[in-house]
């Protein structure tokens, strides 16, 4: 496969059209964790988006197809960290690493020719199995 690098400008105007919600963490903290709201939301319009092409966006929207709402639009949520600007950060990494991951374009696998040789090792492997096997047989005194 090769590797995709998203150019500092696409990914800019990716970081510009997210949109971002802050909301309460779930599980245990204490008193603090009720008054804070340090989990994070983000949300990206991958159809609506202008940091891609025709071609990228189809390849992301078959790539991503399990993760997109209806309307084509990737919700990730990040509640990793006690900081609402750490989850934040998170949440865009895990974004922009997605997205490279949704672009990179998978070679196409050349089946190899099986060598005569090896065909021909297995076919008298099997001749010796089938005849030991027919060894161990009782005779026939008929």
């Amino acid at each position: 496969m090769r590797h995709i690098k998203l150019p500092k400008l696409e990914a800019e105007i990716i970081i510009s059209e997210l949109n971002f919600k802050a909301i309460r963490s779930s599980g245990s903290g204490g008193q603090h964790v009720n008054k804070v709201s340090s989990k994070v939301e983000l949300s990206f319009d991958l159809y609506n988006s202008e940091a891609f092409t025709l071609e990228e966006k189809e390849r992301l929207l078959g790539t991503l197809k399990n993760r997109l709402t209806k309307n084509k639009i990737l919700i990730l949520q990040c509640g990793s960290s006690r900081s609402q600007h750490k989850n934040k950060a998170i949440a865009q990494d895990r974004l922009i690493n997605l997205i490279e991951e949704g672009l990179k374009v998978k070679k196409k696998r050349i089946r190899t020719k099986i060598p005569k040789s090896v065909t021909k090792k297995r076919l008298e492997s099997k001749r010796k199995q089938a005849s030991k096997k027919d060894q161990r047989k009782k005779p026939d005194l008929e």
